[in-house]
């Protein structure tokens, strides 16, 4: 049986691109974040947490 520090060396963590993000948020602004989720295999909370980023990013300091 392994242990816990065992099974954490082998999670692989993906990074994504800037530009794979941005198109991966278009496409679920027009197709919705559940269906892009599972066509891409991300998980639902990554995709609304780019969504999140990327709206805060919009904003200006006193946000406006």
């Amino acid at each position: 049986m392994k242990t816990k520090k065992e099974e954490a060396r082998k999670t692989v963590r993906n990074k994504y691109t800037s530009q794979f993000k941005e198109q991966a948020l278009e496409r679920a602004d027009r197709d919705g974040i559940p269906k892009v989720a599972q066509d891409l295999g991300l998980a639902e909370a990554m995709l609304y947490s780019w969504r999140t980023k990327r709206r805060n990013r919009g904003l200006g300091r006193n946000g406006t």
